[in-house]
């Protein structure tokens, strides 16, 4: 047993720091000092990140350089804040404001809202998950490269076979095309960015199972007809819970964080100074 726990990685680093606390008290003895403890778990937390980064632990060599480099980064900058170094260091103040909210918020990541919480979010907030509709359809194009100016006019007649005969062939009716004959269930913002949105809007505003044109888009003429509607609707929870979920929780972060701070405001009083009567950018 004795043998295992020597064998211990960990047990060499306390034994080595031991060593180097020993070096320091040497080299100080008879000068008053502020105390620097580099303890136990901040030296395994050390040795441990080396492990990870160089997939091996640290040398006894490399060892005591990672704690004679934490003993100097804690000395400068005890010596930094005691000159008020960190003052007035927008880089410094940002860092700090960070770690404050972090730390003002931290509770509601450990929060786990309940169902009928979530439902409640969802209710109120419904338009920012809900489920955009979608429709599908079918068309003919014409081409105004072919057709010039009567273009408009035989795309008249086509579609009065169309609504003559609703299972025409459509391939002998049009034009060749790369775009395809029938388009899946898309939503407006997809049909827009193929077609362009006077063309997604008239298919919004189309009834199904009709042919109607001609509708105008970037290519040209479209006799179209939608073949199926998917109105919008607000999803069940279970469909969208992880979402949210996630934004109840940064709304309720955003609450807490709101509420500390008001504590916190309260034990201090703010004066802002007015720039009325006074030369200012001079």
């Amino acid at each position: 047993m004795l043998k295992r726990v020597l064998e211990e990685p960990l047990v060499h680093f306390l034994a080595l720091a031991l060593a180097i606390f020993a070096g320091y008290a040497l080299v100080g003895a008879g000068e008053r000092q502020e105390r620097i403890a580099v303890t136990a778990p901040k030296i395994e937390q050390m040795a441990t990140l080396f492990t990870k980064t160089w997939q091996r632990p640290p040398s006894a060599a490399e060892l005591k350089g990672l704690i004679d480099d934490y003993v100097k980064e804690e000395v400068l900058v005890r010596q930094a804040l005691a000159l008020g170094l960190d003052r007035d260091d927008a880089v410094v103040r940002r860092r700090l404001r960070q770690k404050m909210e972090f730390l003002n918020t931290a509770d509601a990541e450990a929060l786990e809202p309940t169902d009928a919480e979530l439902e409640a979010y969802l209710t109120s907030n419904a338009d920012a998950f809900r489920i955009k509709g979608m429709l599908a359809f079918e068309q003919v194009f014409l081409s105004p490269q072919r057709h010039g100016g009567r273009a408009k006019e035989e795309a008249g007649s086509i579609l009065q076979i169309l609504l003559s005969d609703p299972e025409a062939n459509r391939s002998l009716l049009g034009d060749a095309t790369l775009l395809p004959p029938e388009a899946a269930l898309s939503d407006s913002a997809s049909i827009t960015q193929t077609f362009g949105a006077d063309f997604a809007k008239a298919l919004d505003q189309a009834p199904v199972d009709q042919w109607i044109g001609p509708v105008v888009s970037g290519f040209g003429l479209h006799l179209v007809r939608v073949t199926e509607r998917v109105p919008d609707r607000t999803p069940s929870l279970g469909e969208v819970r992880d979402a949210v979920a996630r934004e109840w929780t940064n709304a309720r972060r955003s609450e807490l964080e709101d509420q500390q701070f008001a504590k916190l405001l309260k034990g201090y009083t703010v004066t802002i100074e007015s720039l009325v009567g006074k030369e200012t950018g001079r």
